[in-house]
């Protein structure tokens, strides 16, 4: 089961919403982040989610006083998953005197340089439902991600083709036309040179070459 440890100073309101969401919490001083949410890998290996919550007023003092990145950088070296929430639905561009860009820049900087996830929330409950949706979906069992789309199965005439194409020199349009002509790739291997030659757009330099692959011992 995932735990979420809290820090001793954050909102006490806050922790009672925490302790409503029917999960193991655990409240101690914390030198770095002000939530740790701690769980296992897929292969069991312990990982920890590390927290740093900022309200809009937090932020703009954390980026004035350049604790903002100092914490970024803890985070990213002390956890397995850095995460930064922003709470509050003001405008933040008008709570203090700061040109848009510096805040636009800081908050760039933690996102794509040090690639830590952002989070913005409306308000503390806002913060305590996403952290118990968090330790909830680490408690699940998952499987890994995978980043290819899935594809419908080649069928079998597109896998001749997709074989012979792999050849050097071989694309779509001959790879057809050998395919046509020899009927199976075991016929195309079975060719001759001059057999090979009598297909369109195969030379006879391109036939000898088919026919080096085909024929010459691998050597390891």
């Amino acid at each position: 089961m995932a735990k979420v440890i809290i820090d001793t100073r954050e909102n006490k309101e806050l922790v009672k919403e925490l302790l409503k969401e029917e999960i193991e919490v655990e409240t101690k001083q914390l030198d770095i982040a002000d939530f740790i949410i701690q769980t296992k890998t897929l292969d069991g290996r312990e990982q920890s989610v590390g927290i740093e919550r900022k309200t809009m007023q937090d932020l703009l003092n954390s980026i004035i006083d350049k604790r903002l990145l100092n914490q970024a950088i803890l985070l990213k070296q002390n956890f397995d998953v850095p995460l930064i929430i922003i709470e509050g639905d003001d405008n933040i561009y008008a709570l203090r005197d700061f040109h848009p860009n510096s805040i636009r820049g800081i908050i760039s900087t933690i996102a794509v340089d040090f690639q830590i996830p952002i989070i913005h929330t409306q308000s503390y409950r806002d913060t305590v439902k996403y952290i118990a949706l968090i330790a909830r979906r680490l408690e699940k069992p998952r499987s890994p991600l995978s980043l290819l789309p899935k594809r419908t199965p080649l069928t079998l005439k597109e896998k001749q083709i997709c074989i012979i194409e792999s050849l050097p020199g071989i694309g779509p349009t001959i790879a057809r036309s050998l395919l046509k002509e020899f009927k199976t790739i075991k016929g195309i291997v079975n060719a001759t040179e001059e057999e090979l030659q009598e297909v369109e757009k195969i030379g006879k330099i391109k036939a000898k070459e088919l026919k080096k692959i085909f024929e010459e011992l691998y050597e390891h």
